[in-house]
Order: C-alpha cells, then sequence, then structure tokens
C-alpha cells in the first residue's frame, strides 16, 4: 500500500466551533487565527498527528518565554548520537542468545527493531491514522448517528462502508475525517 503522505507538521492543530472548522494550521498560527475571534461559542481544537482533543491556552501569558537554557545534565548512552539507555526485561535465554551476536546485545536489538519497523511499517501506518481518526471522531461525532457501525468499519478496514455510514455527518467533519483516515485504508 503506498503510503498517503497528509503533510501534517508535528505541531499541526485543527479547531472546530460545533461541527465547523474554523482554523486549521501550526499552532502559533492557530492561536493568533483564535485570539482575533470575537465570538464566545465553545472551540473544540484537536492535534492533528493523534486525533486528540486538546485544551489551548489563549492567554498572552500562556505563551513560551525565552529562558535561559539549563546546562545540560551528563544521561547514561551515547547522546550526541541519540541513543538512550532504558532497561529492557528478558529472559536469561533471551540475553544469551543477544550477548553472542556480532556486536552484543544493544547492536543486535537495534538491528531487530529496524528490522521490524520496516517489516511492519505498512501495518503500523495503517493501524496509526485508524486510531488517529476514531480519537477525533469519538470526540466530535460520537453522539452522532451509524457512530458505532462507522467505528467498527474503520477497525475493519472497510472503507466504502466507512465512508457511507458518515455520509450524512457534517462536511467539515467529514473532511477532516478523510484527511486523519487517509492511510487508513489497506489497497489489495
Amino acid at each position: 500500500m503506498p503510503h498517503v503522505d497528509t503533510d501534517t507538521p508535528p505541531d499541526s492543530l485543527t479547531v472546530f466551533a460545533g461541527f465547523h472548522r474554523i482554523a486549521a494550521g501550526p499552532r502559533a498560527e492557530v492561536i493568533a487565527q483564535l485570539r482575533s475571534r470575537t465570538d464566545s461559542q465553545p472551540l473544540f481544537v484537536f492535534d492533528d498527528t493523534t486525533g486528540e482533543p486538546i485544551d489551548l491556552d489563549l492567554r498572552d501569558d500562556a505563551l513560551p518565554h525565552a529562558t535561559a537554557p539549563e546546562p545540560p545534565t551528563r544521561t547514561v548512552g551515547r547522546p550526541k548520537l541519540g541513543v538512550v539507555a532504558r532497561e529492557v526485561t528478558l529472559l536469561p535465554r533471551h540475553w544469551d542468545w543477544l550477548n553472542r551476536q556480532p556486536g552484543g546485545a544493544s547492536v543486535a536489538l537495534r538491528k531487530l527493531v529496524e528490522d521490524a519497523r520496516k517489516v511492519n511499517a505498512e501495518r503500523d501506518t495503517v493501524r496509526a491514522s485508524r486510531e488517529t481518526a476514531y480519537r477525533f471522531m469519538s470526540a466530535i461525532a460520537g453522539h452522532l448517528p451509524d457512530f458505532e457501525e462507522a467505528s467498527r468499519a474503520l477497525f475493519a478496514g472497510e472503507q466504502v462502508r466507512f465512508e457511507g455510514l458518515v455520509a450524512g455527518w457534517p462536511q467539515d467533519v467529514k473532511a477532516h475525517l478523510a484527511r486523519l483516515s487517509a492511510n487508513a485504508w489497506v489497497v489489495a
């Protein structure tokens, strides 16, 4: 299955007022758009990467201010390479096997993880897209008709059925849901 690039930057947000999308884009731009609003309609802000609703503080004093950087702390691992030491619990036979591998346990584990990431990349992309779409639709459309059946269709990978079930939902909700679920469908 080809990966559909949804061009979602890591800090991208989408804001709804009721079922109408009123703002979308990078966090700073969304905050600026929302500060210029004069109405008091409740807003629902979603993280586009996770689909989760978030609280967004629009006060001027809520913005991060530049502060002096803290001195770096000495950590275990190879921080310059991005290596962070963590604990892994394995059975003795697993440690024995890892220690017999060329380069030792760390090299063997990194190779195993990289191989698994490559082999499972498509499945991980599909799963992540489904979970992101589900979080969004649960928060904004959980009470709409056919929500439960649409959720089942989403996780079953039944795109045509899913699209039919959400066809009667508000246009902006459907459009955002289509964007979030773009990678949720397995192409045979």
